[in-house]
């Protein structure tokens, strides 16, 4: 026999006598087919800390040294060196590591078999010899378990004490082949002499955890395949001739641990979410030393559901802003009409000297809500801001596209009334301003196939789009006519800004209830009524429930209508504080834009976030994240549409501060949908509409 085939039959022989490993895989092929059945469960644990379970594996021996004399009564004619073996390991085993935690302690004692079969050599006689060991240990294998990405993949290693069960071998003297019809001699058997009865040795390794279950279970199971290498190092099993092992180990350990439970009734999940809106409170408070929220939460439940109330006190500051107001570069068009329409602002020759980027409040529209004018003043002034910047950068060439639904020659007769516009009125060379016709703009808001809401859509799409090649018009890190025109930066004074607003949270409110409302009585039994809702929060300028009142005690009522028609009703009480202003303080603020029904930013905004804004943000602010869409399409999806904006944009900014090393940043991240209360904008004209679908980004300062 050679080598190849004592190796070769060592396996068979290992398979063949034990079934251990083939019972484990099986159990633990059925314990993963059972997760499908025990997902009816809706509580949430904590991923354990202490498990227990069974490792098993197949430990590949490598014999290397010298053995000649068995005992004192054996000692064959010839000396064996190599050989190799496949023994079996199977210890139960605890482990402790904290989720989330580099640093563990792992402890496996169980049996561990060394024996293996010496490669064959010949004796004097020419006759092949054999000689086999089944050596064997008791084995306690304390390791320390390191984490080194806090993730599945650890690593562990200790030492090794073994305790020697059996050190039996066998010794076979085979007829030589060239005489096969020989007897053959008996088998010799016996143990070695000279055995260590106690090893101590070491190991190092490494293994994956693999969940087996979710943390819907308070029992979850854990499936760890794990390779150890013990090198020969203590592993000499006598204390005579220079007989060692080296073994490495591959197998997989089935561990299970209890996790705690994160929510045990409504009540702790209530306690939990008034905790962390208070430590929120605080850190605000820290930052603009102005937040003093107060929390009121209702203990009774329905079924898991909860009612919360945040209730800022006054903010004892006016917020200066420094606005960078991006311009959307579109002049949008009446259907049916090539004439610029009347809102937007337009000046004679005489006024041109006058007219300055940072004083636009000088030009105002006609027609305009307080709200969208506090900065549509800025945009519909977009053909005299054009019209200054071209005078100022003589070399500056534009490209005008108009957008018909009609067809090109249309969309060139409106490109061709913005061109007059600033060759007669700002005095711009007619061959610096080159004018094209298309039936649709590059990303049009109307959607072939659609059909809901399609006017408001294609007033969307009618419109001139204003491109440059010239950098002096353009924004930072912009090149190519498809490029932002520069924004402009505004000075204003903040209104009651949104985290002044009373906040109403109905926990679970999507899943418990139709839909939901709210009766706000005062001391004098005066009730107000708001809603109906369907959104889980919705937010209240504490001035619309205080009027003209400072301050006042309310009992707030949240009446739910549950799924079979039910009506819920839950109380509590709120001091509510009118916010006032006292001008103290500046912040900053910045506007991403988005294109209809998109959650990703206008591909040229990461750039300007990462390089511009981030770096601007000063230490230990807090930076307010809130997002908005249009009127159009389903209020719940506008509401998903405005959040995955939020968190577009705080991905980004996060992600461009820690690259700073800047871990100091408060976010507070929200998605407001189409909520017209809390809208930049009204929604009467499209560019309004495109203002909406929006990122605002407040940096406060830490005073």
């Amino acid at each position: 026999m050679n080598k190849k085939n004592s190796i070769k039959r060592s396996f068979i022989e290992w398979f063949q006598n034990n079934s251990t490993i083939s019972y484990i895989v099986l159990g633990v092929i059925l314990t993963m087919s059972m997760q499908n059945n025990l997902q009816a469960q809706t509580e949430k644990y904590t991923r354990p800390s202490l498990y227990f379970g069974v490792a098993a594996g197949a430990n590949l021996n490598f014999y290397r040294g010298s053995t000649h004399q068995m005992n004192a009564d054996f000692t064959p004619p010839v000396v064996f060196h190599d050989g190799f073996g496949v023994g079996l390991y199977a210890a139960p085993l605890i482990e402790f590591y904290k989720p989330e935690s580099r640093w563990g302690f792992m402890f496996q004692a169980g049996y561990d078999s060394r024996k293996g079969t010496f490669n064959t050599v010949t004796s004097p006689c020419n006759c092949p010899a054999d000689l086999k060991t089944n050596l064997n240990y008791i084995t306690l294998e304390p390791s320390l378990r390191f984490a080194p990405f806090k993730s599945n993949f650890y690593l562990f290693g200790g030492p090794r004490f073994a305790f020697n069960l059996n050190n039996a071998f066998i010794y076979q003297l085979n007829v030589n082949p060239d005489y096969p019809n020989q007897i053959e001699e008996q088998e010799v058997t016996g143990d070695f002499s000279n055995a260590k009865s106690t090893i101590i040795s070491m190991q190092i390794a490494a293994g994956y955890d693999i969940p087996l279950s979710s943390q819907d279970h308070r029992t979850q199971f854990v499936l760890s395949p794990f390779v150890s290498f013990h090198p020969y190092f203590g592993q000499d099993p006598r204390s005579i001739e220079t007989w060692n092992l080296t073994t490495v180990r591959i197998g997989a350990a089935l561990k299970f641990g209890r996790g705690s439970l994160i929510e045990e009734d409504n009540k702790t999940a209530e306690n939990n979410e008034k905790l962390r809106l208070a430590e929120n409170m605080k850190k605000t408070q820290d930052s603009i030393n102005a937040v003093n929220a107060k929390n009121a939460i209702i203990a009774n439940s329905y079924k898991g559901a909860g009612f919360l109330v945040v209730s800022p006190k006054n903010i004892p500051v006016e917020r200066k802003v420094r606005e960078t107001f991006p311009l959307r570069n579109y002049v949008f068009f009446d259907l049916g009409s090539t004439e610029i329409p009347n809102r937007y602002v337009l000046i004679n020759k005489n006024q041109v000297k006058d007219f300055k980027e940072d004083q636009l409040e000088t030009f105002t529209p006609l027609k305009l809500s307080e709200r969208s004018k506090r900065e549509m003043v800025v945009y519909y002034n977009i053909l005299n801001i054009l019209g200054d910047r071209m005078q100022k950068n003589p070399s500056s060439t534009i490209i005008l596209v108009g957008s018909s639904e009609k067809g090109p020659e249309d969309g060139l007769a409106m490109a061709g009334s913005i061109k007059k516009y600033l060759v007669e009125v700002w005095s711009i060379k007619q061959d610096r301003i080159a004018v094209e016709g298309n039936y649709k703009p590059e990303i049009p808001s109307e959607q072939e196939g659609g059909t809901l809401e399609l006017e408001l859509l294609r007033q969307g799409d009618r419109r001139v789009s204003i491109e440059s090649t010239s950098p002096a018009l353009l924004m930072e890190f912009q090149t190519g006519r498809k490029g932002s025109l520069k924004p402009v930066e505004i000075n204003t004074v903040q209104t009651a800004p949104i985290d002044s607003y009373v906040s109403f949270n109905a926990l679970k409110g999507n899943e418990l209830y139709n839909s939901w409302s709210l009766e706000i009585k005062d001391k004098d039994g005066i009730v107000q009524n708001f809603g109906p809702y369907t959104q889980n929060k919705i937010s209240i300028p504490g001035k619309s429930i205080l009027g003209t009142k400072s301050e006042g005690d309310y009992k707030v009522t949240m009446v739910g209508k549950t799924k079979t028609n039910t009506e819920v009703r839950k109380d509590t009480t709120v001091h509510l504080v009118l916010w006032k202003p006292a001008v103290d303080e500046e912040g900053m603020r910045y506007s991403i834009l988005y294109e209809f029904n998109e959650s990703t930013s206008i591909q040229m905004y990461e750039k300007y976030l990462t390089d511009i804004v981030a770096p601007k943000i000063p230490s230990n602010a807090t930076v307010i994240i809130h997002g908005h869409s249009d009127i159009i399409g389903d209020e719940a999806n506008n509401e998903r549409l405005s959040t995955s904006r939020a968190n577009n944009v705080y991905g980004i900014l996060k992600s461009a501060l820690d690259n700073l090393g800047r871990k100091d940043i408060i976010y507070e991240v929200d998605g407001l949908g189409e909520n017209e209360v809390l809208a930049p904008f009204e929604n009467n004209f499209p560019e309004e509409r495109f203002y909406n679908r929006t990122v605002i980004i407040d940096v406060i300062p830490k005073k």
